[in-house]
């Protein structure tokens, strides 16, 4: 399936939108100049474009499967994956002191998505990977990292993260795993854990499972649930992989897409653990980890909407199908030519609205700047919920391109849509992305969402006189949006709730008019992205106003609606 990752759109985010170049100038990141950016986006391109796009559709057609206990993953995959392992690409943000590169998360967040793009289902192993070292340096032993750290910044193990059981999805309070201390500093792990990302493969020397469980006699709800480290194989005594832990793959789920990766139903029988910060603190330990993946599941809803827009693109410029009014092609018929730019207009500002969220997120490492770490927060469910929404929306644009063809399997769009649909569900279902922004991110009392629509107002009041008509457009659209964030924080939680999935999605359509206008400054007002700007101001920016609407309906009318009214 063509695949040509987007290195070029991420150096111009870079360089006219996201500020990057302000990191640079930091001791923490003094190292990523303009030139070893370049070169690290040349290279990851030439890794997704060269060796892990062919792997998209083996992946899809040549599940991954498991005999007799072992799981066999896709053809090629492996090669892939040690690409990825070799290139030195799993532990691009890791501390040096371990053997990582110490890069800012704008860097790894690009080349993840170009990764994403080529071919998702073996991108979700390097992705898990990179959030299991984020909450092993913040919150393990020392003697745990010197151990483990090695080994998974390498490749050569791979990490997990275990928190769903049959009983407890979101609500993770309702866990029952056990963990028995022994008395020697390990715990025995009992439990069962569901839709588990690579809980097992054949070619690293571990898997390395951070897993959830309750220590006895501790407190109900999340409360009494700690982190354990259990790895498919006990370390022996120089670090490497011994004997075989008390744990395995009962089954593999069989998915409406991401055929390639193995999503595992995991049985642990005492297996052998050791806490992973605090008793009773798993949920501190866990949330960095699961931070670390949300910013991640919404590129992987930029990479799947990018992918597939190239798709239905090249399908476009070729498939001849009535009389147009420009081109030989369906791509000059206007509603098609309107799909197409939608899908383009919707990429760049969920792209541009996750490269904000990572600035965001290295400046407050770099800088341990209190407004930098509520500038990450806010974005951060924003930023997985629109990405990941795009992604399917792009996804399912990209389907209706290519007609009837596109229901065909053969043509390969169909895939893009099965793929991506899971992203909107894990890592926290962007219900309750909208939930954390409306409640936990406005516990300030707005205090961030005015200081970054302050920010968008003052930029786009400067290009009045420039772009007049789109600058106009936009200030309209931030007014609105302050306005409804001045309604949202004085109401009841159930209020806001009510409308927290439309508040986000408004907060999302703002945040890409003033990044497209951004882009349309930096080009000039004939270029390319300044049109783009002006189909995502004209035609998907007006969506604000309904969505403003929505926002402030209150929850009265669906308890109005009993279950037996839901139900006759």
């Amino acid at each position: 399936m063509p695949y040509t990752a987007p290195a070029n759109e991420y150096q111009f985010l870079f360089d006219h939108v996201t500020g990057f170049a302000r990191l640079a100038e930091t001791e923490k990141f003094s190292e990523a100049t303009g030139d070893v950016t370049a070169a690290i986006l040349d290279e990851a391109a030439k890794l997704a474009n060269e060796i892990l796009a062919p792997l998209q559709r083996p992946g899809d057609l040549h599940p991954a499967r498991l005999e007799n206990g072992v799981v066999r993953t896709s053809p090629g995959f492996a090669d892939g994956y040690n690409a990825i392992a070799e290139g030195g690409w799993v532990g691009m943000a890791a501390d040096p002191e371990y053997g990582g590169m110490g890069l800012p998360q704008s860097l790894v967040n690009a080349v993840m998505e170009m990764v994403g793009g080529a071919c998702l289902s073996l991108q979700l192993a390097p992705l898990m990977t990179q959030g299991q070292i984020e909450a092993l340096e913040h919150h393990a032993s020392d003697e745990i990292k010197r151990i483990y750290l090695p080994k998974l910044i390498s490749g050569q193990w791979n990490g997990t993260m275990n928190l769903t059981e049959p009983q407890a999805g979101s609500d993770v309070g309702a866990l029952r795993t056990k963990a028995e201390p022994r008395g020697d500093g390990t715990y025995a792990i009992t439990g069962q854990k569901i839709y588990i990302s690579w809980g097992d493969n054949d070619f690293t020397e571990n898997v390395c499972h951070l897993v959830l469980a309750r220590l006895p006699d501790a407190a109900p709800g999340t409360k009494g649930i700690s982190l354990f480290m259990v790895p498919k194989r006990l370390p022996d005594d120089n670090g490497n992989a011994g004997v075989a832990n008390d744990l395995k793959v009962v089954s593999l789920e069989h998915k409406l897409g991401l055929h390639g990766s193995p999503t595992a139903v995991m049985q642990y029988d005492g297996a052998t653990g050791w806490l992973v910060g605090e008793e009773n603190g798993g949920m501190a330990a866990m949330f960095t980890m699961m931070n670390n993946a949300r910013l991640g599941v919404g590129g992987q809803g930029i990479a799947v909407a990018e992918a597939a827009y190239q798709h239905a693109l090249a399908y476009a410029m070729d498939r001849k199908q009535g009389r147009a009014v420009q081109d030989d092609t369906i791509i000059g018929h206007a509603d098609v030519r309107r799909m197409l730019a939608e899908m383009k207009a919707d990429v760049f500002a969920a792209r541009a609205i996750g490269a904000a969220c990572a600035f965001a997120i290295d400046m407050d490492h770099a800088t341990g700047a209190a407004e930098w770490k509520a500038r990450a927060a806010l974005l951060t469910p924003i930023a997985k919920a629109f990405g990941t929404d795009i992604g399917i929306e792009v996804a399912q644009k990209g389907i209706q391109v290519h007609g009837g063809m596109g229901f065909v399997e053969e043509t390969g769009a169909a895939q893009y849509l099965r793929d991506v649909r899971v992203t909107a569900i894990y890592e926290g279902t962007n219900g309750i992305q909208a939930a954390d922004l409306v409640a936990r991110k406005m516990m300030d009392g707005g205090e961030a969402a005015y200081a970054l629509i302050d920010e968008m107002e003052d930029a786009v009041e400067g290009l009045k006189d420039e772009l007049p008509d789109l600058a106009s457009a936009v200030f309209s659209a931030l007014e609105t949006l302050r306005e409804t964030t001045e309604w949202l924080v004085e109401q009841e939680m159930n209020d806001r709730m009510a409308g927290s999935v439309a508040y986000l999605r408004l907060f999302a359509r703002c945040l890409g008019a003033h990044y497209h206008l951004a882009a349309a400054k930096a080009a000039g007002s004939d270029s390319a992205r300044a049109k783009l700007a002006r189909v995502y101001i004209g035609r998907l920016l007006p969506e604000h106003r309904g969505l403003a609407e929505h926002v402030m309906q209150r929850a009265e009318d669906l308890y109005a609606l009993s279950v037996e009214d839901l139900v006759a």
